[in-house]
């Protein structure tokens, strides 16, 4: 039961990235007729939220208490983020990310266009120019998805060691979810000391609280393909160049570290606790195989086009700052609920449910 849950949170997240709403099939072919460069500005910035977003889920639910768990003591945990995009983040404006000349708004007015986590009212469309200031042909640019909160799952298991020390792990092998969707995959290690225990005596008795310093790292990757066909009546650029594009897919890796100190207070069965940490997210992702781009039209107006081998690479630190964190532990018996809210850049809400052995 507990793994089906799982699977079908990580499905819903990459439907997301595959949807005919946003990013989808067409919405490839038409960003990558700009360039690579150019493709990878519009890339980084339609995605922005969702690459903040899902970077602060990788580092959040590591924690709910700053009591380590007594040796050998151990639970699993299932646990959800909801990382909330800020209404800055919702557009973006295509003549302040750094285009080339050769790509340009075709209605000069209408230069705002939805990230990710936008609308779909607006239809801002861009014209593509050859090196003569020819206009070769134009696109609509993805609309939003309206989602203005991004999901990212957390499954974990954690296991009490001696001297108040904790390890906790995150790891899921490299599955194939389906031709249409792709493969998904994560890992991840964290550690957690309370302090009291390590001091000599019984000042971990005589304290009223439990205080903690931990850090954890998780890194999730996926790929999708891809299928980016040769625009209909064109010709090769150059007769010798590839002409394989069976192998086009998206590639991604999000990976984040996470620091912070965490004082707590255990009262029966609940436990409320405050940490304040550091956390980082980077991303690196990028269109790899193949794709036919148009770069020109013949004197009779036929388009031509130009194979270029993984045109858009994204690799980019998202998240890098202070966050701080309220939260809840509910211990019943073997069953745990948590629940907490954080303050960082993206505001976010988790909570999880849990199954374990001992405090």
């Amino acid at each position: 039961m507990r793994e089906k849950l799982f699977f079908r949170i990580f499905i819903a997240i990459l439907i997301i990235f595959n949807s005919d709403s946003a990013f989808s099939q067409s919405d490839v072919s038409g960003l990558i007729k700009s360039g690579p460069a150019d493709a990878t500005k519009l890339v980084q910035a339609y995605l922005k939220p969702l690459f903040k977003g899902f970077g602060v889920g990788l580092n959040s639910g590591w924690n709910n208490s700053a009591h380590s768990k007594n040796l050998m003591r151990f639970d699993l945990r299932i646990g959800l983020t909801g990382a909330v995009i800020q209404p800055m983040d919702e557009t973006f404006d295509l003549t302040k990310i750094g285009l080339s000349n050769n790509i340009r708004p075709t209605n000069s007015v209408q230069t705002l266009t939805p990230t990710f986590a936008g609308g779909n009212s607006l239809n801002t469309q861009l014209t593509i120019y050859d090196s003569a200031n020819q206009p070769i042909e134009s696109f609509t640019m993805p609309k939003g998805t309206g989602l203005n909160m991004i999901p990212a799952p957390q499954l974990q298991g954690s296991i009490g060691l001696s001297r108040g020390i904790e390890l906790s792990v995150r790891a899921m092998p490299k599955v194939n979810i389906g031709t249409n969707i792709g493969s998904i995959g994560m890992y991840g290690a964290g550690l957690k000391v309370e302090l009291l225990p390590l001091i000599s005596g019984m000042a971990d008795k005589v304290f009223p609280i439990d205080i903690a310093v931990a850090a954890g790292y998780t890194q999730f990757s996926f790929e999708v393909p891809l299928n980016v066909p040769v625009p209909s009546g064109s010709l090769s650029a150059a007769p010798g160049q590839v002409q394989d594009f069976s192998n086009q897919r998206i590639e991604a890796k999000f990976s984040g570290i996470n620091t912070e100190a965490i004082i707590s207070k255990r009262f029966s069965v609940f436990t409320p606790f405050l940490s304040l940490g550091y956390n980082t997210a980077k991303t690196d992702a990028g269109l790899k195989g193949n794709y036919p781009i148009v770069t020109g039209v013949t004197p009779l107006g036929q388009k031509i086009y130009t194979n270029y081998t993984n045109p858009v690479n994204i690799n980019q630190t998202d998240i890098n700052g202070i966050r701080s964190n309220i939260g809840f532990q509910l211990n019943l018996a073997f069953f745990r609920i948590y629940g907490s809210y954080s303050m960082a850049e993206y505001n976010s809400f988790n909570g999880g449910i849990g199954f374990g052995l001992g405090k």
